[in-house]
């Protein structure tokens, strides 16, 4: 079993916040990481709303249902009964002790406008991404925080190509990384995805026609890392404008993909407004999009597709637990600077991220960080391009090439 990284954040949010919601896709470990807090550092009734006969109950009344347990309870898939929801508000605005609720989701119920203002002022959200590097190998992983401090070992830090590739088209998935081969991990990921459309995307859509979905994530896992043209996506797939508005609020809802925002601070400077897309784990982008390790060998275009979406994902995973609190975006202006990610802190200090297939390094690589670091003075703390060679190489002041391995190592 994994140790998840954000497990004491859980465990401190449950210490002074009356509801706590831990959201995720399908698979990710929620249930585990829920179990053992159950089982260790939070003593909790554990009930699962996956189960026919609970859900049935807690349905049909849902203060009922609530008033039948005593003490902290854990709430396994919430999304299956919003009706519940209100209940909850209720038990806590009677009792607002810490630590009454611990729930848990595969859909995220806070873009539904009534359960937003049931829970606001009442509930902690964090979210479990599928697992890190670090993870993967017991490691928790303070990448961010040595951004901030601009504290980069000049060390190797590198991986063999092959591994780093394995890694991508393996994912972070828990059941699919301990099966044996490529074949058995696409079988996972074919009756994964017919499960989320059948359970999770139905538990939060009224939408009956749901055939497209599918075509829909395998044409996103193609140009995964790119900018968003919705346009240029409903025309490619002859699907209404609006029809796909809500299609991508679904995929985004189940936690399939994710959207970086544009970071569009006033700089002078003419800057594109799109979000770029990702899906939030490589393994599924890889399996949908065909690829295994030797054909990303070959084709570089979407090997540095694949290398963006891995590197941005693992970072996203970090932010949930990592000491310095951050926001993440993109920077593009219209006359063609960009980096890859934006990471700004509380305070506004500002670190860029750029992502590069290549083994080697020049000064040309470093073009958008400079154009950024130019812009914002003392805000630039740190601009780091993350390539595919072996050493940390300092590139000017405040500016650094670090291995991708160096994320987690």
């Amino acid at each position: 079993m994994y140790s998840r990284n954000i497990t004491d954040n859980v465990v401190e949010a449950l210490q002074d916040t009356p509801t706590v919601f831990i959201r995720g896709a399908r698979q990710v470990g929620k249930s585990t990481l829920v179990q053992e807090l159950a089982a260790t550092r939070h003593p909790a009734q554990y009930v699962t709303l996956d189960n026919a006969t609970v859900l049935a109950a807690a349905t049909s009344d849902p203060q009922g249902f609530l008033a039948g347990f005593s003490g902290p309870m854990i709430l396994d898939e919430i999304q299956r009964a919003p009706r519940l929801l209100p209940a909850i508000k209720e038990a806590i605005d009677r009792d607002r002790r810490p630590g009454r609720f611990l729930l848990t989701g595969s859909a995220n119920l806070l873009t539904v406008p009534t359960v937003a203002e049931s829970l606001a002022g009442r509930v902690e959200v964090l979210t479990l991404w599928p697992l890190s590097q670090g993870e993967r190998a017991g490691r928790r992983e303070d990448f961010i925080d040595r951004l901030f401090q601009g504290k980069f070992a000049t060390r190797k830090q590198g991986l063999p190509q092959a591994d780093l590739l394995e890694g991508i088209v393996a994912g972070g998935y828990p059941e699919p990384l301990g099966r044996v081969g490529q074949k058995r991990r696409a079988a996972w990921f074919e009756s994964y995805l017919t499960t989320i459309l059948e359970r999770d995307v139905r538990d939060i859509s009224n939408i009956q026609d749901l055939g497209a979905l599918p075509r829909l994530l395998q044409f996103l896992s193609a140009r995964t890392a790119s900018l968003l043209n919705q346009s240029e996506v409903s025309r490619s797939l002859g699907i209404p404008n609006s029809t796909l508005g809500r299609y991508m609020d679904l995929l985004e809802g189940v936690f399939l993909v994710f959207k970086l925002p544009a970071w569009t601070v006033n700089l002078g400077k003419r800057l594109v407004k799109s979000p770029k897309l990702y899906v939030a784990d490589t393994g599924l982008a890889a399996h949908l999009a065909g690829a295994d390790v030797k054909r990303l060998q070959v084709e570089p275009e979407l090997t540095g597709r694949l290398l963006e979406n891995f590197a941005v994902a693992e970072i996203m995973k970090q932010a949930t637990w990592s000491d310095t609190s951050v926001r993440l975006y993109h920077f593009r202006t219209t006359a063609g600077r960009e980096v890859d990610l934006v990471l700004e802190d509380s305070a506004g200090r500002v670190a860029g991220i750029e992502i590069k297939l290549s083994a080697t390094l020049e000064a040309k690589h470093f073009a958008g960080l400079k154009a950024l670091q130019g812009a914002l003075g003392e805000r630039f703390q740190a601009g780091v391009v993350l390539y595919s060679g072996t050493d940390v190489v300092p590139f000017g002041e405040r500016l650094w090439a670090v291995p991708v391995a160096g994320l987690w190592g």
